[in-house]
C-alpha cells in the first residue's frame, strides 16, 4: 500500500485538486488499492473549530469540467502524525515544503517532496493568486503523472 498526502496552505485549491486527480488516475489504472490518498493544509485559515472549509468551487468546477468528484472533503490540517501515517508528502510549493517541514519537524526519511519533482520541478501554479485553475490542473496532473511513472506504474 502506498501512502501519499498532498500539502497546500489551506487545503482548498490545490492539496485537494491533486487528491482527487490522483484518485482518478489510479482508479482509471486499475490500481486504487494500491494507494491511500490524502490531502492537507499547513495553516489553519480555512479550518473553524473542528470543521474545514470545502474545496474553493472554482477548484470544484475545474475538477468537475474533467469528470472528477470531490464530494464533501473539507480542509484538514497536516499533524505530526502524518509523517508516520504517509510514504509521500508532496507539497505544492516551497513555502508548503517549509511549512509542512516546520509541523513534521524532520524529515529524516526523505518522505517530503514538491510534486513537481516528478515532472519537471517547480511549483504547482497556486490559483488563489493567479485565478488560472486549468493551470492549476495541469501542473498537478504532470505532476501525478510523474509521480506514478516513479512509482512504476506507467
Amino acid at each position: 500500500m502506498i501512502k501519499v498526502m498532498f500539502i497546500c496552505h489551506g487545503n482548498i485549491c490545490r492539496s485537494p485538486m491533486a487528491e482527487f486527480i490522483l484518485k482518478d488516475m489510479v482508479k482509471r489504472r486499475g490500481i486504487a488499492d494500491d494507494f491511500v490518498i490524502a490531502s492537507s493544509a499547513t495553516s489553519t485559515e480555512e479550518i473553524w473549530g473542528d470543521v474545514g472549509n470545502p474545496v474553493y468551487p472554482p477548484a470544484r468546477r475545474e475538477l468537475a469540467a474533467h469528470g472528477i468528484t470531490c464530494g464533501d472533503k473539507r480542509a484538514v490540517q497536516l499533524r505530526k502524525s502524518d509523517y508516520a501515517r504517509y510514504d509521500y508528502l508532496l507539497c505544492m510549493d516551497n513555502s508548503n515544503l517549509r511549512n509542512a517541514m516546520r509541523i513534521i519537524g524532520s524529515d529524516k526519511d526523505g518522505k517530503l517532496r514538491l510534486l513537481l519533482s516528478f515532472a519537471d520541478g517547480g511549483s504547482i501554479a497556486d490559483p488563489w493568486y493567479c485565478g488560472n485553475f486549468d493551470r492549476t490542473y495541469a501542473d498537478i496532473v504532470k505532476g501525478c503523472e510523474g509521480f506514478l511513472e516513479y512509482l512504476g506504474y506507467k
